[in-house]
């Protein structure tokens, strides 16, 4: 497991190709950006990339917030101690992180909370926006989700109609916020309500008010992120009709990095990544989904390829010729079902690379029986958890398997609607735009997915989550692969105990059991007679 955990991996450009230029790295060389959701996971990428291929970039403003007691310019002091960042300091020194200026705001903030002075400064210089920042807590209260995606977008959006030198706003959406749309074109839609009033009424209202007519405001919508995005989308396309150079880019659900600057890193558990740990773990044992149904993902790296190749295209094509909306997604390039995931995943976590400290040996069911799913959260899930809590509040300690659980669930609520429906997105402007790079850039750039080796990079996720997430050392893995032949072990015995048990219940209550089965014969017999005599009787009167 190469890499991981250790020295970074970057792109190497084979000797031959060096001569050829970069041109889509050149878009960024003398421009000053202003980046929002710059602290997020994806933020993270797209910074270091932008600093790492072009140093001569002018200036990176990201707007940063308090939070937690730490100043923004302490946040962004923190923010470059991640280990994403190691390739870069390594490559361009420390001094190139005075490229990045911040601008201290909130995007929860009316007018994003910015001073007149930074905002001078933004009008001023900037050239390229990139809009990224957003809630993607999927159980948002409405009113924190259209403040922070919608009204944060139009806000956004006002501030830099003014900036005098912009030449590409670029939304970062998301290839779910349309969910009625089965087959997903790469062109705007008209939201279900209006932004601005929505907007307005989330400002006037309370919480607790809002939160009363959640499903009637939601409607078709599954939870308040794609319903909030679906209203920012069409904020967006309200200024590309006024003339402004937007583009929203779509992209589907994005996972840990596939090869660069840092292979499996990621820095949250949303989506896949917390199954696997969850599964892992051995904490999750039964999942409600349709196994066939297949998975869109992408990794984190080649989304902000794709982002770098648009924003490259977008900057050198004619105003009519320009590519305003854009699927980031892998459906076409390679398909995989949950199914495929999961016995994939298994095998990782069992033999290869599994978790320190596991519950209980990785297995489980995926099915897509509601009733079954419910039997075994009910005996794999909820009944352990409390049952271990107690022991674990007996000892001492604070018991904490019950409110794991409950987030698990909570997970579920919103993982079960994306797993047991498939949507198509058409991702054709990045099938046209591929072929305009030149031979380097197709290795420094690389959206293409169709030679992603699927086993090889659940490996490094696990691996990435395993170390970055869970703080397990690349050292305690030996033993934690001893440990999990135990758990097995311990597995199959358990089994055999409780088939025997039940084997033994069924013989000794033999009796019992056939004289229901007696019970319940003659009991549908006598129905069956009942109803054939009654038929005959209506029948006779009829006549």
């Amino acid at each position: 497991m190469k890499n991981i955990g250790g020295a970074p991996d970057l792109v190497t450009i084979p000797k031959e190709l060096q001569a050829l230029p970069d041109r889509i790295a050149k878009t960024y060389e003398n421009k000053s950006i202003f980046l929002s959701g710059g602290s997020g996971f994806l933020g993270k990428v797209l910074i270091e990339k932008i600093l790492r291929l072009e140093p001569n970039v002018k200036k990176i403003y990201l707007l940063m917030r308090t939070k937690k007691g730490k100043t923004p310019n302490q946040r962004v002091e923190e923010l470059f101690e991640s280990p994403v960042f190691d390739a870069l300091k390594t490559l361009r020194g420390k001094s190139i992180l005075q490229k990045i200026q911040v601008i201290s705001g909130d995007i929860t903030q009316l007018k994003l909370g910015i001073s007149e002075i930074d905002k001078k400064e933004l009008i001023d210089n900037v050239d390229i926006v990139y809009h990224v920042a957003a809630t993607i807590r999927f159980d948002e209260p409405i009113k924190t989700a259209v403040i922070l995606n919608t009204r944060g977008t139009r806000d956004m959006l006002e501030l830099s109609k003014q900036m005098k030198n912009l030449k590409c706003f670029t939304y970062i959406s998301t290839a779910y916020c349309h969910p009625s749309e089965k087959v997903l074109e790469e062109r705007t839609y008209l939201p279900p309500d209006d932004p601005h009033q929505v907007i307005l009424r989330a400002e006037s209202m309370k919480e607790e008010d809002l939160e009363v007519f959640r499903q009637d405001i939601l409607g078709e919508f599954p939870n308040s992120y794609a319903y909030t995005k679906c209203l920012a989308e069409g904020l967006v396309a309200e200024c590309m009709e006024l003339g402004m150079p937007c583009m929203i880019l779509r992209p589907s659900i994005v996972v840990p990095i596939y090869k660069e600057p840092l292979p499996g890193w990621t820095d949250n558990i949303n989506g896949p990544t917390g199954l696997l740990i969850g599964a892992g773990k051995g904490v999750i044992r039964s999942m409600y989904c349709k196994n066939t149904g297949m998975a869109d993902f992408l990794p984190a790296d080649v989304a902000i390829n794709g982002v770098f190749l648009f924003t490259w295209d977008f900057l050198n094509s004619k105003e009519s010729e320009r590519k305003s909306v854009c699927n980031l997604t892998s459906n076409k390039d390679y398909k995989i079902t949950w199914q495929e995931i999961c016995d994939i995943g298994k095998d990782i976590v069992t033999s290869k690379i599994p978790f320190n400290s596991t519950l209980w040996y990785p297995g489980g069911t995926m099915t897509q029986s509601r009733l079954t799913h419910f039997i075994c959260c009910l005996l794999f899930h909820w009944i352990p958890a409390y049952f271990l809590d107690a022991v674990i509040l007996i000892s001492g300690n604070k018991p904490c398997l019950v409110r794991i659980q409950e987030r698990i669930h909570r997970g579920f609520d919103v993982f079960e609607y994306y797993a047991n429906n498939e949507w198509e997105f058409k991702n054709g402007n990045l099938h046209q735009t591929r072929p305009k790079r030149n031979a380097r850039e197709i290795v420094q750039y690389c959206v293409e997915n169709d030679n992603v080796d699927i086993v090889k990079y659940f490996e490094k996720a696990v691996y990435g989550a395993r170390y970055f997430l869970m703080k397990e050392s690349p050292e305690s893995l030996e033993s934690a692969r001893k440990k999990m032949k135990v758990m097995y072990a311990l597995h199959i015995t358990a089994r055999c105990i409780f088939l025997a048990l039940f084997l033994w219940f069924l013989s000794n209550n033999f009796h019992v059991f056939l004289k229901l089965g007696l019970f319940v014969r003659g009991l549908a017999s006598l129905v069956f007679s009942s109803s054939a005599d009654s038929t005959t009787s209506r029948v006779m009167t009829d006549l």
